[in-house]
């Protein structure tokens, strides 16, 4: 009896790791058409105006991609999924604060809102890792940033960057300037708290940061490395980094995430990090 129940667990443990397998791969051609967060908030929104309007990376300013990177994921270039030294600082913080941060990549995030349904526990946090591990296997860096930028909730029922650029700059992905690429950024710790509609005084500082630290990271920070131009080396990603420590245009500890910067009385623990505990 033990050895059937067993056979029958393995049988299922196999089928779900083949079946998420094809389903990576297949994203890794095809975009995909919906998530599983649309749907949610297409029932549980009110007037839910929908906006999802897929543009190729090729479509979409090469500042977005820049601004997320300086916001919300410096190592995005560098790590295989996660950043292992942001999540033993937030590890080292959480122990002795009450207000938890947390240390999603840009390839955890896209994981989450592609795969994964909108709620937080360690199920789910276990699947994402799961599936990050997979993303980052077969899909190339490229595609994870070009899934990402047109998932990404952007607003109430907001999703992907063409859709606010059209929603809320009354232009094209590939038009958006570096100011309103920073704006963009500014909003993704909680993009139903902090409206690009409207964007709040935390909002327009926010924005002033990200884009020091894109200035720091120079505009080809991320564009000649999908060009392939030149391949950006650990080291050359270690240096601009430290340039950006070094002139202290943020703050002298950090500038990942703008961590220590927060809007007053605001709920997000980590400006551009997941946690669980939010």
């Amino acid at each position: 009896m033990i050895r059937l129940i067993f056979r029958w667990v393995l049988r299922i443990l196999l089928a779900f790791v083949a079946m998420s397998i094809v389903w990576v791969l297949l994203y890794k051609w095809v975009n995909p058409p919906i998530t599983f967060l649309h749907i949610s908030d297409k029932f549980n929104v009110e007037n839910c105006d929908y906006h999802y309007d897929w543009v190729d990376l090729e479509e979409i300013s090469p500042y977005v991609p820049l601004a997320v990177i300086s916001s919300e994921d410096n190592h995005f270039l560098e790590h295989s999924g996660f950043d292992w030294e942001a999540i033993e600082k937030a590890r080292k913080y959480n122990e002795n604060h009450k207000k938890k941060r947390g240390a999603s990549t840009i390839s955890q995030q896209t994981a989450k809102n592609v795969f994964l349904w909108p709620s937080r526990s360690w199920v789910r946090k276990g699947l994402e890792v799961y599936f990050t591990f997979w993303m980052e296997l077969l899909w190339s860096k490229e595609r994870i940033m070009e899934v990402y930028l047109n998932v990404i909730e952007m607003g109430p029922c907001t999703y992907g960057v063409n859709a606010a650029a059209d929603l809320y700059f009354k232009t094209e992905a590939r038009s958006l300037t570096k100011e309103q690429a920073a704006l963009i950024a500014s909003c993704l710790p909680n993009p139903k708290k902090f409206r690009l509609a409207k964007p709040s005084a935390y909002m327009q500082k926010r924005k002033g940061q990200i884009m020091r630290v894109m200035g720091c990271l120079g505009d080809d920070f991320f564009s000649k490395h999908i060009s392939g131009e030149r391949e950006l080396t650990e080291e050359e990603v270690k240096q601009k980094l430290k340039k950006a420590r070094s002139e202290d245009l943020i703050k002298p500890e950090t500038i990942e995430v703008l961590k220590e910067e927060e809007e007053p009385d605001t709920t997000i623990q980590e400006v551009g990090r997941d946690t669980l505990s939010e």
